[in-house]
């Protein structure tokens, strides 16, 4: 900590030795934003850089398989396109077993209580784990309807539609809360082709950008996410 003062910026060079791309983040600037990241690759050559990570997130995505949605985060202040997937498995155990990688677990353990209370799911006697593609690690609330999503298309063994994206922060009641940014991530997901777009209701009123074929749906609470895999 004595060192961190010293300087004028820290930055951490993250990932997984079983990938092969890595992120430097600052955690201190003093000229600028501690938001902001870098993506790159690591190559023969050495490191080269990502310009667009959104597509490097989603070149692997499972096609057709239970459990995956994607959703729209920002990162400082470029938009990035993440895959959120979740399993669910009976459990053999009296406490089921809680696993996340990525994303938060407070977060995880929130958002099974509320559709198991609003939606009487039962994922108490099941165990859940919880992952963000790519070696990501997410703190953003607006990724709680795709998690939940996630987690409702794992129970029930349905996947989520192939073009569609989610946004929107989960709350106690089960309402859908609106996001920072939201016209951000509408326009990097209509870039990346998705055709349908998931966002809080009362957003939808205050949008001033219109995309021609992308339909974009009013989430109210998670029973309209129920109604998603449903349709």
């Amino acid at each position: 900590k004595v060192l961190e003062h010293m300087v004028d910026a820290v930055m951490y060079f993250e990932g997984d030795k079983q990938q092969a791309h890595r992120i430097i983040r600052a955690v201190k600037n003093r000229y600028g934003s501690t938001n902001e990241i870098g993506v790159f690759e690591m190559s023969d050559e050495g490191l080269k850089e990502i310009s667009n990570p959104s597509e490097l997130l989603l070149e692997q995505r499972p096609k057709g398989v239970s459990g995956s949605c994607a959703v729209c985060i920002i990162e400082g202040t470029r938009p990035i396109i993440a895959e959120i997937q979740a399993l669910s498995t009976p459990t053999a155990y009296p406490s089921p077993r809680r696993m996340s990688s990525g994303f938060d677990y407070n977060r995880t353990s929130l958002l099974l209580a509320v559709l198991e209370k609003r939606l009487g799911l039962r994922f108490s006697t099941q165990d859940i784990y919880m992952n963000v593609a790519g070696g990501l690690r997410i703190d953003d609330t607006s990724c709680d309807a795709a998690a939940s999503l996630a987690l409702i298309s794992t129970l029930k063994d349905v996947s989520v539609p192939e073009k569609l994206i989610v946004i929107g922060e989960v709350g106690l009641s089960g309402e859908l809360r609106s996001v920072f940014g939201i016209e951000q991530r509408i326009n990097e997901a209509a870039r990346l082709g998705f055709s349908r777009i998931a966002v809080p209701f009362r957003t939808l009123g205050k949008l001033k950008l219109k995309h021609s074929g992308v339909e974009l749906i009013p989430l109210r609470s998670v029973f309209d996410l129920l109604k998603l895999l449903e349709n």
